[in-house]
């Protein structure tokens, strides 16, 4: 897998993913590097890209407005490579409030995209259950069933193309 961060270019590839959900301005477990390191270890899944929006210069101190370049950027990129990527996994943790992913889960549910785990304890989790349900989105128990869902998803698409 190639691994594309912020504010790398994002291009156009066979197959793609995006790593949605908690990342708590980087207090929350890498999950994104285990989903990584597990989708690695899947021969076919070599020339699938990966966009992870965690990005290595984040920056606490950056204004959150349209104005800050910095910050502007970092959005714009992954909105971007949502909308290029062909499966957006949507992972929220149970010790998370995570209001942006709730917002990714909104724009995108329509999008036949989504593939969502939901852990027990997270605050809104009747509300992300309910949009799932309603809007026909696959959703998993476990992160370990969500990674392993959307790794058969992403060998799927490979073998299609």
């Amino acid at each position: 897998m190639k691994t594309i961060l912020p504010p790398q270019v994002i291009t156009p590839s066979d197959v793609s993913v995006f790593l949605a959900g908690t990342i708590d301005m980087g207090n929350s477990i890498d999950w994104q590097q285990k989903f990584i390191d597990r989708a690695n270890n899947e021969d076919t899944l070599n020339n699938v890209i990966v966009f992870n929006p965690r990005r290595a210069s984040w920056d606490h101190t950056w204004t959150q407005t349209i104005e800050n370049a910095q910050f502007s950027e970092q959005v714009n990129w992954e909105l971007d490579a949502m909308e290029n990527a062909d499966v957006i996994l949507l992972f929220l943790e149970g010790n998370s409030k995570s209001p942006i992913s709730m917002m990714e889960l909104g724009l995108f549910a329509d999008s036949g995209k989504l593939m969502v785990c939901c852990e027990d304890g997270f605050w809104r989790k009747g509300n992300i259950d309910i949009v799932c349900k309603r809007k026909g989105i696959d959703q998993y128990n476990t992160f370990d069933e969500l990674s392993a869902a959307v790794i058969a998803k992403l060998k799927k698409l490979v073998e299609s193309r």
